[in-house]
């Protein structure tokens, strides 16, 4: 329930709070905790049609609540996201909830642990608010589940949401729940957040903790908030790392260098979408940012596509293996690959499986791991160096998001280009180890979301959060999806 004294404020639109706005309320009195899940919850069973949950128990949420109201009332130190409800991927552990990883084989397996992140937004304060769905084992960029359904974008049902996060990215956007933690590889945070109109954050790789997650390859991997301001996902960040953030910053860019590189990332595109980038650069130009054109060697494409594939492919048998038997999954590697939807397997059967064709040999990954990759992030730190930017600006997808009709090719540009190109400009970075963010910027002339990444250099999150904060202000926000309305 609300206090008299908060009530004006807040009621009628507790959908719309961010998580720093309801943390606020609920610790100060002037929202309980059972008073905004029973919104959320209420709003979920409103939209059940964008399928953006997997699991989602109203009685243990409610239950949750209650708890975090009569802690707030007895008088202890309470946490940064105390009573704040907050969706969590269904390939991350949670103690007492199913966990599948998007199968079917695993819809009734519940972890005996939680996964790291969970154990620090639960000491927190924060409440979990069901599983979000997923691309089965997180293998794919355009959201496909053939045992869970299809997520819905919530500003065009008849759209793709991205993936592998893609239920996040839809239960965030529609304003099911303030956040959500998502899991990215080679983009499956920033896809689903730029095609679903939210902020989406990657950490650089192995700020997060890691166990308990689901791999596809751990030299990549990790999981990240996706919220719909920067704030929310510095706040998530700092409840992770401890790496403390000043939210209340200006948005002046005086003096600081952003780069952007079009030879990489505007060579394929939309015209909506470079029309919004551009837009972007000039609004960013005008309020101080120093924008400056970069170029990468002639190079860096071939080396992303060598050393990404090579170890994304190779690392998943034996990394997924690893973590079915750390996590007591009652089921092997074959089982779940005997099992898998049709797009995944046949994804495993060409380059993951044994006698595959494209199975990646020992010599391959270790030339990847060794010397490959290491040159791509070489040439990344010379670029930021040489030119001296402080962060890399780019378009997060070169398209909105596709139809749902659309499996295996995709349209950009009036060209038929094989799905796989969504990510194409986020992938370079995850590669490198980089953290980067999307940021909403706009919608194409459909009313589509198109999102803005900002690359920063690698160990150096909080400095990428507070220009990402202050990009976001002068940018502004985009307008909700109408359902949200």
């Amino acid at each position: 329930m609300l206090s008299t004294a908060g009530e004006e404020q807040i009621v009628g639109s507790l959908h719309e709070l961010s998580v720093g706005q309801a943390a606020v309320a609920i610790r100060s009195g002037a929202l309980t905790s059972e008073a905004y899940a029973e919104a959320l919850l209420d709003r979920c069973r409103q939209h059940e049609d964008l399928r953006a949950f997997i699991t989602l128990s109203e009685a243990d949420v409610l239950a949750e609540a209650r708890k975090a109201d009569k802690k707030r009332s007895s008088g202890v130190s309470l946490g940064p996201l105390h009573g704040v409800p907050i969706a969590i991927k269904d390939s991350i552990n949670t103690r007492g909830t199913p966990t599948s990883l998007g199968t079917s084989i695993l819809s009734k397996f519940t972890p005996d642990r939680d996964a790291g992140v969970v154990t620090a937004l639960r000491e927190a304060g924060a409440i979990l608010f069901g599983k979000n769905n997923l691309v089965e084992m997180s293998y794919g960029l355009m959201g496909t589940n053939a045992h869970h359904g299809q997520p819905r974008n919530p500003y065009d049902k008849g759209r793709v949401t991205g993936g592998s996060s893609s239920g996040a990215g839809a239960a965030v956007a529609a304003r099911l729940v303030p956040a959500a933690i998502g899991g990215d590889t080679v983009g499956s945070i920033r896809v689903p957040s730029s095609l679903c109109g939210v902020v989406g954050f990657r950490p650089s790789s192995g700020r997060w903790p890691s166990d308990g997650i689901a791999p596809i390859a751990s030299t990549f991997d990790t999981a990240g908030p996706m919220a719909r301001t920067v704030e929310d996902c510095a706040l998530i960040d700092s409840v992770m790392t401890r790496d403390l953030f000043d939210a209340s910053g200006s948005s002046n860019l005086k003096g600081v260098r952003l780069g952007y590189a079009p030879k990489q990332h505007l060579d394929l595109i939309d015209p909506d979408v470079e029309r919004a980038f551009r837009a972007a650069l000039q609004g960013l130009s005008e309020a101080g940012a120093e924008i400056v054109e970069v170029n990468f060697q002639d190079d860096f494409s071939s080396l992303v596509l060598r050393a990404n594939w090579r170890v994304f492919r190779y690392e998943t048998m034996p990394h997924i293996t690893r973590h079915l038997e750390i996590s007591n999954m009652p089921v092997t590697f074959r089982e779940i690959y005997e099992q898998l939807g049709p797009d995944v397997k046949h994804l495993w059967d060409d380059a993951v499986m044994p006698g595959g064709p494209n199975v990646v040999s020992d010599l391959e990954y270790d030339e990847a791991i060794k010397v490959i990759r290491p040159e791509l992030m070489r040439q990344y730190a010379e670029l930021y160096s040489k030119n001296r930017i402080d962060a890399l600006l780019l378009p997060s997808t070169p398209t909105v998001a596709p139809p749902i009709s659309s499996v295996s090719e995709i349209e950009i540009a009036g060209q038929l280009v094989h799905y796989r190109a969504i990510g194409r400009n986020v992938i370079p970075s995850s590669c490198a180890g980089l953290p980067g963010i999307n940021l909403p910027i706009g919608l194409s002339a459909g009313g589509l979301p198109i999102g803005l990444e900002i690359d920063g250099q690698q160990g150096r999150d909080t400095r990428l959060l507070e220009i990402a904060m202050s990009v976001s202000k002068i940018l502004g926000q985009i307008p909700a999806p109408s359902l949200a309305e």
